[in-house]
């Protein structure tokens, strides 16, 4: 029987990391490791507040699964079965699901995208590169200090308050360069959306590329207002999890950031990604603050997007594993 291990590990960031419901300087995530025949799997747990997940919460999970059988896991209907009788947060469903993938694949000497039956990813994909909130005089110190000129894409937190001053100062430092600016669900309702975008339009040197999720998930009926009234490509982030209804999706935004620790699994994030491009919408790969653990599982599916938000791992403080690299704003795999 395979041994499964859940370790926690502080994460320290190489900034505040700020967007409009919280901010922090360390990010606590737990690896699971699953082991046995010579082979492993790693998956990592990011847990997120937005879904009341807290390391402590899925400790106490794991160990519930612990008492419950996991140790007699081999196979993903197995899992399947388990997680149904002792449901879990998603995070760290997709931890236990990426950690089985990859100790199945490797004992079948494949990488995890061929085990999972999918295109090969790119030898390397281009990152959107994401600035935090910050007071918009801190803006041209951050852009060069982290030399953000190299991707081709920038992702900007902000709140309602004073989103558009950090948009004019990043248009000032970088003018002309496609941003992608992320709301966090800070707007009240569709009018002051369309008046930020109004706004946002005077901005000179802007290029607004994306709008994603600017307001609440329950405001269903507000985004349906607004998709036929935005001049900017909505994105859904909180509005899809690991199930949506993509007809009335398709009615409220114009892609989807499908990340997989929301998902709660490859196989979820799969579906989900497939389902957004059937549907018409601007399919794109995203993630939370993680390493290069997490990092590296999306990379397995990310032929399926095309846009990729993958840089949590560049935030990290010396990020310790090292499975991705980036170079001149492209994401690679370091062990193919």
């Amino acid at each position: 029987m395979p041994s499964w291990t859940l370790t926690s590990h502080t994460l320290h960031l190489n900034y505040v990391w700020k967007i409009s419901r919280n901010s922090s300087a360390t990010k606590t995530n737990l690896l699971l490791r699953v082991s046995g025949n010579g082979h492993s799997g790693t998956g990592e747990a990011a847990p997120n507040v937005r879904y009341a997940e807290s390391p402590e919460l899925l400790q106490v999970q794991f160990d519930t699964l612990q008492a419950h059988g996991l140790s007699a896991i081999v196979s993903l209907p197995e899992l399947d079965a388990l997680l149904a009788a002792q449901p879990v947060a998603h995070a760290l469903s997709f931890a236990l699901e990426a950690a089985l993938v990859q100790w199945l694949a490797a004992c079948a000497h494949q990488p995890a995208w061929q085990w999972l039956g999918l295109p090969p990813p790119a030898r390397s994909v281009p990152t959107a590169f994401t600035l935090p909130i910050m007071a918009p005089g801190e803006v041209a110190d951050f852009l060069r200090q982290q030399r953000a000129a190299r991707f081709q894409l920038l992702k900007i937190k902000v709140n309602q308050a004073e989103g558009l001053d950090l948009l004019k100062a990043v248009a000032q430092a970088l003018p002309g360069h496609a941003l992608l600016v992320d709301g966090n669900e800070a707007w009240p309702d569709a009018d002051s959306v369309l008046r930020f975008l109004e706004q946002a339009a005077t901005v000179p040197g802007l290029h607004l590329k994306l709008l994603e999720q600017p307001l609440p998930a329950a405001h269903a009926d507000d985004y349906r207002y607004l998709r036929p009234r935005s001049a900017v490509p909505l994105l859904a982030d909180e509005s899809v999890t690991d199930a949506a209804d993509f007809a009335d999706i398709a009615q409220q935004f114009h892609g989807v950031n499908v990340k997989l620790m929301k998902a709660g699994g490859f196989r979820r994030g799969i579906a989900l990604l497939w389902q957004t491009r059937a549907h018409g919408l601007i399919p794109m790969l995203g993630c939370m603050v993680e390493s290069s653990v997490g990092i590296a599982a999306a990379m397995h599916v990310s032929a399926l997007a095309d846009v990729h938000d993958l840089d949590g791992f560049l935030i990290v403080k010396d990020e310790p594993f090292g499975l991705v690299g980036e170079e001149a704003g492209q994401v690679s795999l370091r062990n193919g």
